[in-house]
């Protein structure tokens, strides 16, 4: 290790001076700090409100204040248009010694990708609070400013993943939003469900975790560094140390493809993102549309320079991305509960995210995190207050007719146009962000991408069916509802009266976030129609976003873009029925939606009779029973992981905890310290007061001595002695 360190400082000092233009200004912005103190001062003040049992929504405006500051200021940091910077708020971790250093401040790192994300983070945080003001009323005075406590933590810990300076403090907040995830999952820790689904999230992401630890030390023992501005220098004069015979440097992308797996929720590692709906819906809403799961994107974008360095490892970011995407999809089209279905809706589309960033359009996977950012968000409020209105009720077979109730129209609307934007309907913020996806698959040349973009039109379709079967079951059709059986306080407005139950609609705050996040979904769409800089490719604002930081080489008609490096000279004529795929896709995408979302009106509005024969049919034939029965089943996942990986190590840890106590504590520690009292009973007879007792002792210490001693003389004498 000694050795590296010094042959790293010796590069160091070879390196050639980087030019004054190319050193990143470090700003004396104080105020931009505050982006990152708001929810920290808000997380102290909730904290203060729970020792004081405050019994207000005093916990709530408190929050939604602090956000909204947040959000506030990153959109005055977006209108500065200044170039990337540095913004250090204080030393943090500065290591010298002969020869090597490690530096790690608390600064932020300003660039373009850096506002692009922090806009919808801060943005839908504050309005998700808001939601959260209403929706947790029945908690008021008991978890209330527990539960704004946690958004908080949230919200601070991803704005220094997002913000971060170096590898360090990503990593800090990358540990902060996993242990706020499972705070807030397991907000009911009453309730066995929460809790494990809690353990669930925060064990799995431990998996992925180790890798990003791994792979920042890797990074640090080959390039010297972990800032992000030195380690675009070092990346783009070469000099960086290939240690380990340049292992570590193919190793680098695949740890941090498992730490991206494990926080975007992507095969293997999807398995917690479905339980994690036992939290409160505005969790779901924040955690698993805007923030948390887009974390693991971040991450590949933000290093996408180190993944160049393996083009191998971007094959294998598409192929998980494309088969989550599709094994998502079907898992979703055969759920009830519409929670669930919407959970693994995002893990379809995280994995459309990963395809993109591994057929090399970082533009089109960042655009579809704006995108989805917003219409996940206002379906998972959507059916937030579904399951606030009628006591916990989330099986689309037992509500019907939603947007002819009173006071419900705002809900069943703005989760039509939440749908429309998930299922890709043409001119819709989804329609735009998925193709842009879809036609570089088939324009890359990669191995398979052309049966992986062949997989994900199919995906598409898949979406816009199940999508639609959600809304045509619950906001459409005959009237019909079914309380669940939970409890949401003493609302006059709900209950049973008359042997009828009344659910209890929405009020100010929850509507009006549903209407602000809906025409958002909506307005999602304009950045693609804004002029941009970037030559050869539409999106407008957000390719120039993405171009103008260190994802800029997966921008296509960007100078250093590496398809044509990597995969041939004639990648950029991949063709698509022999059309221009970015031409032709939005022709194909547009029939494919069209197709999905006619098929779930036929079988679930204007004939639903015709599902459940179909259902029936594929059921009474064993050839056909497997598809539907493991579709229902989740494919048997989670049986699988149980069988292969936890009941194993159950097995394992009870044998290794039987071994520990019974042979290494009982038999060697234990029994070793039981020996000298075992013969201190054998001799302890002989020790009872007794004079007699003592005097045949005496007499039979003395027979044995005298034994002992013609032993021994005999043994020296050589058996003489007779």
């Amino acid at each position: 290790m000694i050795d590296v360190t010094l042959q790293l400082a010796r590069i160091v000092q070879a390196m050639p001076p980087v030019p004054a233009s190319e050193v990143l200004h470090v700003s004396g912005q104080w105020w931009i700090g505050f982006i990152l103190w708001c929810p920290l001062i808000s997380l102290v003040l909730c904290g203060l409100c729970a020792a004081c049992r405050v019994k207000s929504k005093l916990p709530a405006w408190i929050t939604v204040f602090s956000l909204a500051i947040s959000f506030v200021l990153t959109l005055l940091l977006a209108f500065m248009d200044t170039p990337p910077e540095r913004v250090e708020l204080f030393k943090w971790i500065n290591v010298h010694w002969d020869g090597g250093s490690f530096v790690a401040n608390f600064a932020f790192y300003i660039d373009s990708l850096t506002i692009l994300w922090m806009s919808f983070v801060t943005g839908l945080g504050a309005l998700i609070a808001l939601y959260a003001s209403e929706y947790m009323e029945p908690d008021v005075g008991r978890g209330y400013a527990r539960f704004f406590a946690g958004i908080s933590a949230f919200l601070f810990a991803m704005i220094c993943l997002v913000m971060g300076d170096n590898l360090l403090m990503l990593y800090l907040g990358w540990e902060g939003v996993g242990f706020a995830s499972y705070w807030l999952i397991g907000y009911y820790y009453q309730k066995p469900e929460a809790v494990a689904a809690a353990k669930k999230a925060f064990i799995v992401n431990r998996i992925g975790d180790l890798g990003l630890a791994l792979a920042i030390y890797l990074i640090w023992s080959t390039f010297g560094t972990i800032q992000y501005n030195e380690l675009i220098t070092v990346l783009d004069a070469g000099t960086y140390l290939p240690v380990y015979e340049n292992w570590s440097v193919q190793a680098i992308p695949y740890l941090l493809m498992l730490a991206a797996f494990g926080k975007s929720a992507q095969l293997p590692l999807y398995v917690w993102l479905p339980d994690a709906m036992e939290g409160p819906t505005p969790v779901s809403a924040l955690i698993h549309a805007a923030t948390m799961v887009t974390a693991g994107v971040y991450l590949i974008a933000r290093m996408y320079p180190f993944f160049l360095l393996a083009p191998e490892s971007l094959h294998v970011v598409a192929w998980v991305g494309g088969l989550t995407a599709l094994l998502a999809a079907t898992i979703g089209m055969a759920q009830y509960d519409i929670k669930r279905i919407f959970a693994y809706s995002t893990i379809s589309q995280l994995g459309y995210m990963f395809l993109g960033l591994g057929v090399l359009t970082t533009y089109g996977a960042a655009y579809h995190v704006f995108t989805h950012a917003f219409f996940k968000a206002v379906l998972f409020l959507t059916c937030g207050a579904i399951m606030h209105g009628f006591a916990g009720q989330l099986d689309l077979r037992k509500i019907s007719g939603l947007r002819r109730m009173k006071g419900w129209r705002i809900v069943s609307w703005t989760m039509f146009i939440g749908c429309l934007c998930l299922a890709g309907f043409p001119l819709t913020s989804g329609y735009f962000s998925k193709d842009a996806i879809l036609a570089e698959a088939f324009v890359s040349q990669g191995p398979g991408f052309e049966v992986l973009g062949w997989m994900a039109i199919f995906t598409a379709f898949l979406t816009a069916y199940y999508t639609f079967r959600v809304w045509c079951r619950v906001c459409a059709g005959e009237v019909r509802c079914e309380p669940g059986d939970e409890h949401h306080g003493d609302d006059h407005d709900a209950g049973t009266h008359g042997g009828e139950f009344h659910p209890h609609a929405p009020r100010f705050a929850i509507n009006i976030v549903l209407l602000l996040i809906a025409a958002g979904a909506l307005l999602a769409a304009v950045p693609y129609f804004m002029g941009n800089e970037v030559e050869h490719v539409a999106g407008g604002w957000v390719a120039d976003m993405v171009h103008d930081s260190t994802a800029a080489e997966g921008v296509p008609g960007h100078p250093e873009h590496p398809a044509s490096a990597l995969h041939g000279a004639e990648a950029h004529h991949g063709s698509i029925l022999g059309m221009d795929p970015h031409v032709a896709m939005y022709w194909i995408s547009a029939c494919v939606g069209g197709l999905g979302l006619l098929l779930a009106f036929w079988l679930h509005l204007w004939r639903r009779q015709d599902a459940d024969r179909l259902r029936s049919w594929l059921l009474s034939r064993f050839w056909t029973r497997w598809l539907p029965v493991a579709m229902e089943n989740k494919w048997y996942v989670d049986e699988v992981y149980h069988a292969f990986i936890r009941a194993p190590l159950w097995l394992f840890g009870h044998i290794f905890y039987a071994i520990d106590r019974y042979i290494i504590d009982g038999l060697f520690v234990d029994g070793t310290a039981r020996l000298p009292r075992l013969l201190a009973r054998c001799f302890q007879p002989l020790q009872n007061g007794m004079l007699q007792s003592y005097a045949v002792t005496m007499a039979g210490g003395a027979v044995l001595i005298a034994l002992l001693m013609l032993l021994m003389l005999q043994f020296f004498t050589g058996g003489a002695v007779s």
